[in-house]
């Protein structure tokens, strides 16, 4: 509804009623945008499009065309996320997956189509149970042992939708569905912080993608985070590959070592450590004394990073919407100024990635 859509707006830009009417210039008061955002009168065309400029989303966000919706949003979250960051990153989500089914429906493509591995959410019986679950997801989309090269590629290939945007640092991430209404299946979705190491960012996809198989009433809360902790360190690191590179048992690991076996299942070093400790290959004590030792501080930064700074979140990030939208530019079945729209990007930077740098340069000349 266009009143939800006003007031999630409105609070996404930290604004309570009387800031947005000044940032409008007082040409609407703040008790009729509290009449529009309980839905007891309808904007015109013109306030709408001022509503949109103060808020800064776009008109079609506000006009909610497609009837789309979020539902069981649950933030993988430092405790101090505020009410302003859960609006910022749902009005983010809900502007990415109307403009995805734009084009989605321009290509004729199901929207609702991927590939899950389990018929039903799995029930767990124990937290344990979640290395067994992981190992039956790799099994069935066909994986073998190997290390992942790319998981948001993985994830977007079985037909999950994968946002990776700036988001407020207190979140990391997190799963929903997305409802369209008229009886049309609900749509997965997983986004998450690509202000985050690349390491971080891969395993909160695994984490993610396991909060979309477990049943989450088969586990107390703290249980089922426990669980996809899990899950996420056996996706990326199985069992039987980890054990073959470092052995059954060790006492001690050399920093060298761990870092080449980081950068071998691209994970955080401290996962790397958790992981060895889940499969007792290494004991409480040693586990403690790494923490103490050559890998003091990897908890809060994570040593020789994957991905550099300078390019953080460029790697490994989602790109099937961008495809699909160069797709149909390239069909001719949307305007440059309509995929322009779409990728949020500059008419110029468009047209170069349809034509290559080369030609735009020379078509200018």
């Amino acid at each position: 509804m266009i009143a939800d859509r006003i007031k999630l707006a409105r609070r996404k830009a930290g604004m309570s009623l009387r800031d947005l009417s000044s940032a409008m210039e007082d040409g609407v008061t703040a008790q009729a945008i509290g009449k529009y955002e309980r839905g007891e009168d309808i904007p015109s065309s013109g306030v709408l499009m001022a509503l949109a400029k103060a808020t800064k989303v776009s008109l079609n966000y506000l006009l909610d065309t497609q009837g789309i919706e979020l539902s069981g949003v649950e933030f993988r979250t430092k405790a101090n996320t505020t009410g302003r960051d859960r609006a910022q990153v749902e009005t983010e989500v809900l502007e990415w997956i109307e403009r995805y089914l734009q084009i989605e429906l321009i290509l004729e493509l199901d929207s609702a189509t991927w590939n899950c591995p389990v018929e039903t959410p799995r029930q767990l019986d124990e937290v344990s149970a979640a290395e067994k679950l992981a190992k039956e997801v790799r099994d069935t989309w066909k994986l073998g042992l190997d290390p992942i090269p790319n998981m948001t590629e993985l994830l977007e290939e079985k037909g999950l939708k994968v946002l990776t945007v700036p988001l407020p640092d207190r979140v990391s991430g997190f799963t929903c569905m997305v409802g369209r209404g008229e009886g049309r299946p609900g749509l997965p979705v997983i986004v998450v912080n690509n202000q985050f190491s690349l390491e971080r960012r891969r395993l909160t996809l695994a984490h993610e993608l396991a909060h979309r198989l477990i049943d989450t009433d088969s586990l107390i809360d703290k249980e089922e985070e426990k669980a996809a902790n899990l899950f996420a360190g056996a996706f990326l690191m199985p069992r039987e590959h980890l054990l073959r590179e470092v052995g059954k048992h060790r006492n001690a690991f050399g920093y060298k070592e761990i870092i080449d076996l980081k950068r071998l299942y691209r994970v955080s070093g401290a996962a790397l450590l958790m992981r060895l400790r889940q499969l007792d290959v290494i004991n409480q004590s040693t586990l403690v004394y790494a923490f103490q030792s050559i890998a003091r501080g990897w908890r809060s930064q994570e040593p020789e990073e994957l991905e550099p700074a300078a390019v953080r979140g460029q790697r490994e990030r989602a790109r099937r919407f961008e495809r699909l939208c160069y797709r149909a530019l390239a069909e001719e079945l949307i305007s440059l100024a309509k995929a322009a729209e779409l990728l949020r990007l500059p008419v110029s930077e468009v047209e170069a990635g349809l034509k290559g740098p080369r030609h735009v340069d020379a078509d200018r000349r």
